[in-house]
């Protein structure tokens, strides 16, 4: 069987659970399993997949009919264009997360930050980018030792010198920053009884914010002060419909970002 029929017959599998998106991720599949890019499958169009390539293939199909995320099935993805490794240790990076990162690297050029951290750090994407991207000193911490592992492997790939804490929240950081970032966990209990079946395979802690959602906010406010240098800024993630609920929780100058969607996305607070 050839690459081109192999992508088509995939295709046709993956329609049921991904139907718009069911012909890129043929195409990641097979490129995953015959070692080529995506993007180059046409070259490869001619080329015969072999019984052990089709073998494989077909588990990784089964994987993903299972629901189980594309990116864990893949094993890595891409965040600020920087690859990252992706397994069930921590959160997939996401293009919203981006924006989160994006607003942290501008502050850092407009203010000269120097001193960063990045709670709830999970597979380490932000920590990391920063660093790469704007070459500042970052601290990343987060709850979970095995998120933590995660996110060591991706500084190791990326070349990124960051310095790893176990804490939650502030409870194991030392000193004060410029910038802190935070993605915390901020769906509510009803938000998780209504969970896509994808979001399923994702770590509960990264998630679930309490009843309301709301919880890790709370920490935030009550403990991030200390933490933040004068003229420092706090950019935290939030959930689509959170926007007021958050910002009320913080007292100085608070701002709101929306993503690409138009939804609120980042809190602004600034250390005025």
């Amino acid at each position: 069987m050839t690459v081109s029929e192999t992508v088509r017959l995939t295709k046709l599998r993956l329609e049921p659970i991904a139907k718009e998106e069911s012909l890129q991720q043929a195409k990641l599949l097979v490129a995953a399993v015959i070692g080529a890019e995506a993007s180059a499958l046409s070259v490869h169009s001619w080329m015969e997949i072999n019984d052990e390539q089709l073998r494989i293939l077909g588990e990784l199909i089964e994987r993903r009919e299972k629901g189980e995320p594309l990116q864990y099935i893949l094993g890595e993805w891409e965040f600020m264009g920087l690859p990252f490794n992706v397994d069930e240790r921590a959160l997939i990076p996401r293009q919203d997360t981006e924006l989160l990162c994006e607003t942290a690297l501008e502050r850092i050029r407009n203010y000269a930050y120097r001193d960063v951290l990045d709670l709830c750090t999970g597979s380490g994407c932000v920590a990391v980018a920063l660093q790469k991207l704007a070459g500042v000193n970052v601290t990343a911490g987060d709850i979970s030792g095995d998120a933590l592992e995660l996110a060591k492997e991706n500084a190791e790939i990326n070349d990124a010198e960051v310095t790893f804490v176990a804490s939650d929240m502030f409870g194991g950081i030392e000193g004060a920053f410029d910038l802190i970032t935070c993605n915390p966990p901020y769906l509510s209990g009803k938000d998780m009884e209504q969970l896509q079946k994808e979001i399923t395979f994702e770590p509960a802690v990264a998630l679930y914010g309490g009843v309301d959602g709301l919880d890790a906010y709370r920490k935030i406010a009550a403990e991030y002060k200390p933490h933040l240098k004068p003229g420092g800024t706090l950019l935290m993630e939030i959930g689509s419909t959170q926007g007021e609920s958050v910002s009320a929780l913080f007292s100085g100058r608070t701002r709101i970002l929306n993503d690409l969607s138009g939804n609120p996305r980042v809190l602004i607070v600034e250390n005025i």
